[in-house]
Formats: C-alpha cells, sequence, structure tokens
C-alpha cells in the first residue's frame, strides 16, 4: 500500500500513477465479432382526437437497423486497434411510434483497417472481401428491416388493424481480418542477411539492425526512389530451415510477400556455402506455396566490403550454381552495387504494371481521347 507524507495533499492521481507509454505494434491478423443493428418494432396506435369517433390507424414503421461496413483507409499499416476492441455492434432502429411517426434508421459500424487487408468467415478459409484499394468498403452484415406498423395493414375490410410487426434481428458473426501488405517487391532470405540494412539503406524507413538472427520480428516497409520513379519494398522476417513447420518465426510472414511483383532475395556472402543458403530459402517458399515460386526473382550476393576480390569470385560461383544465373554482387554498407540492384527491380516492376489492367500506368497508356 502506499504510504504519502503530510505534505502529499496536493498530489492528484496522476501524479502518483504512472500511465505506461502507448507502444504502436504491428498485427497482421485479428479475430473480431460483429453484429449489425436489430429492426425497431412497429407501432399499434389509433387516432385520437375531438369530435372524432373512429380515428382509424396511425401507427408509424419501425427504423432499420444499422449495417457493420468494412473500409479501407489511408495512413493505416496494422490491424492493432482490433486487439483491444473485438466486439462491434451496430446501432438498432428506432421504434415506430403514434401519429404516423416512423423510426430513425440505426447508425453503421465502421470498421477502418489498413489497405491489403482480407476479410475471413471464422474458419479462415472462406474469404468475404478483399480490400485492394484506399477507399474501397463491403458491407459483412446487413441490419435487420423495420417492421410495419398498424396504419401499414389498413385496408377496406379491416378499417382497425390491432397487430404490428416486430423488427427483424440483424445479422451477427464472427470475421478474420488478415492484412497482406501491399509491397511492389520484398526482400526474403536467412536471417542477418542483410535485409534492413539494404531498406535503411535504400528508403528513408529505420528499422531495428543488429548482429544476431531475427533482428527483425514484423515487416517494414519503404519507399525506393530510383531515377525519378519510385516502388515501395517491404522487408521480411528471415527465413530458416523449417520454417514452414513453425520453426524460428514460421513463414506466416510470407503472407505479405503474395502481392509484391518481384522478390529481391539476398544471400550472406559472408557464410561458408551460400548456395546451400539459398536452397533452404527456395525450400521454404515452396513449402508455403501460394505462387511464391512462380514470381519473378532477383537473386543478390551481400556484404562483399567484408570479403576479398577471390572470396567473391569464389562465392558468387557457389551462389550461380545454385540458382542458375549470374547473381548482382551488393554492399550496403559502401552502396556497392545497389543502384544496379534497384534498377533491376523497377525494370521488372514497370514491366508487370505495364501488364496490370488495374494499375494507374496500365490505364492512363490505354486512354485516347
Amino acid at each position: 500500500m502506499l504510504e504519502l507524507g503530510a505534505e502529499s495533499g496536493n498530489l492528484k492521481r496522476d501524479d502518483v500513477i504512472a500511465r505506461p507509454a502507448t507502444i504502436m505494434k504491428f498485427l497482421d491478423e485479428a479475430k473480431v465479432y460483429i453484429k449489425s443493428g436489430d429492426g425497431g418494432n412497429g407501432c399499434v396506435s389509433f387516432r385520437r382526437e375531438k369530435f372524432i369517433e373512429f380515428g382509424g390507424p396511425n401507427g408509424g414503421d419501425g427504423g432499420r437497423g444499422g449495417d457493420v461496413i468494412i473500409e479501407a483507409v489511408n495512413g493505416l499499416n496494422t490491424l492493432i486497434d482490433y486487439r483491444y476492441q473485438q466486439h462491434f455492434k451496430a446501432e438498432r432502429g428506432g421504434i415506430g411510434m403514434g401519429k404516423d411517426r416512423h423510426g430513425a434508421n440505426g447508425d453503421d459500424a465502421v470498421l477502418k483497417v489498413p489497405v491489403g487487408t482480407q476479410v475471413y468467415e471464422e474458419d479462415g478459409e472462406t474469404l468475404l472481401a478483399d480490400l485492394t484499394e484506399v477507399g474501397q468498403s463491403v458491407t459483412i452484415a446487413k441490419g435487420g428491416n423495420g417492421g410495419f406498423g398498424n396504419a401499414h395493414f389498413k385496408s377496406s375490410t379491416n378499417q382497425a388493424p390491432r397487430h404490428a410487426n416486430p423488427g427483424l434481428p440483424g445479422e451477427e458473426l464472427t470475421i478474420r481480418l488478415r492484412l497482406k501488405l501491399i509491397a511492389d517487391a520484398g526482400l526474403v532470405g536467412l536471417p542477418n542477411a542483410g535485409k534492413s540494412t539494404f531498406l535503411a539503406t535504400v528508403t528513408a524507413a529505420k528499422p531495428k539492425i543488429a548482429d544476431y538472427p531475427f533482428t527483425t520480428l514484423h515487416p517494414q516497409l519503404g519507399v525506393v526512389r530510383i531515377d525519378n520513379r519510385e516502388f515501395v519494398l517491404a522487408d521480411l522476417p528471415g527465413l530458416i530451415e523449417g520454417a514452414h513447420e513453425g520453426v524460428g518465426l514460421g513463414d506466416r510472414f510470407l503472407g505479405h510477400t503474395e502481392r509484391c511483383r518481384v522478390i529481391l532475395h539476398l544471400v550472406d556472402g559472408t557464410a561458408e556455402d551460400p548456395g546451400e543458403s539459398y536452397r533452404v530459402v527456395r525450400g521454404e517458399l515452396d513449402a508455403y506455396g501460394h505462387g511464391l515460386m512462380s514470381k519473378p526473382e532477383i537473386v543478390a550476393l551481400t556484404k562483399i566490403d567484408a570479403l576479398t576480390p577471390e572470396a567473391i569470385a569464389e562465392q558468387t560461383a557457389k551462389l550461380k550454381k545454385a540458382c542458375g544465373k549470374t547473381p548482382l554482387t551488393i554492399s550496403s554498407a559502401s552502396r556497392a552495387g545497389v543502384q544496379e540492384a534497384l534498377r533491376a527491380l523497377m525494370t521488372v516492376i514497370e514491366d508487370a504494371r505495364g501488364n496490370d489492367p488495374h494499375s494507374a500506368a496500365s490505364k492512363e497508356a490505354a486512354w485516347q481521347p
């Protein structure tokens, strides 16, 4: 128990209790319960006015319940908000009232998510929506219709109906949100292969860099500018043998490379056998599936500043034998070969953009006055 001295009478609660600082963390999967609003009930009411003997029914209809809408917005790159709140309910419709007053419609519940978010059913396999553009939205649960008041049922044969409909219940379900970052190029490789150092060298991103494996624990994004052009580069946590079985950090972050147009595979030049390092990562990409093996790949030997020219030639030959093509040689520390690697990435990305009918570049090229 905290004891305060006599002079502590002027202390406020905020002075005694230290509040922890809020730290923005990366979260790419969340489970959320949603429920749309119930419809409002209809009203049974009759007009009662002086000198009017048979006023007739005037019960209003109930309002419609609010929908649950998921919208992709700009400025978000994590689903961390849905770790602290997992229940979202739309407002129910207002009830009908006398004098033909209808109930108000309930307000919608809008869940704002980053661009690239996929919405799945609770089983995690049935895809409901894929939000890939800013402003794109989808209605996941529709609100219930409002019930009719007794004024709706009046007719020549039933001039005084004494019943009204209740509002329909809203939909409720549990969904899974899964974020797959949208980047033009993705960095893959074993831990400590120099991926974060490369990202920090070519972009303004500031990932954590240290000389031990698994320094990067979640994906990082950066914008690369080269020859008056730009593209988005994603740095992913390192893969080790058996990652598809859950070893290390597993392969769950490979989902962020599914949207990449090209993969930059970095291999540590100071490793004993670069060819084996290359085969391990390619084996994990193959085990993950989802078309990663068919994506264009650029292979680069890193950390050449720590090697002699003879060692560079030897390591390059080993890597070439494993991958079947001549790899690039780069050093993020001295920036040797970095510009060539970026231009190679830019060439593949522009070709992919030109062939993509949904890209802005292809739309501009196809437009004619």
